[in-house]
């Protein structure tokens, strides 16, 4: 079976989405004080798990309009590239050359998995 366009764009966008709810994370817990209000009340964090729950919608839609989880699940691993640069972007963290490797070998990884 043919994986749609559709799907791998939500999947990807799914990506995207993922990496956001981790900086959420991150700067919610960075924030955070320790207490238990602290967390619950926390907008970051709130936003973070919007992300996480678009993210599953995200899934969803695009399993509805079919493909393969073995071509719609590498796509999801450009979250780790979105990581990479919303890190660069807003805490500074440069990319290495090691890690542009890791990412051609995940791009690389997703066109082998996609034939």
């Amino acid at each position: 079976m043919d994986t749609p366009i559709i799907s791998i764009v939500l999947f990807f966008l799914a990506g995207f989405f993922g990496a956001a709810g981790q900086y959420l994370y991150k700067s919610g817990a960075d924030a955070a004080t320790g207490g238990a209000l602290s967390y619950l009340l926390n907008l970051r964090l709130a936003l973070g798990v919007a992300c996480y729950s678009l993210v599953m919608v995200l899934f969803v839609a695009a399993f509805k309009r079919g493909g393969s989880l073995a071509v719609l699940y590498p796509v999801y691993a450009t979250t780790f590239i979105w990581a990479a640069l919303i890190s660069l972007t807003f805490y500074g963290t440069p990319i290495k050359p090691i890690n542009l490797g890791g990412m051609a070998l995940l791009i690389a990884g997703m066109y082998c998995m996609g034939r």
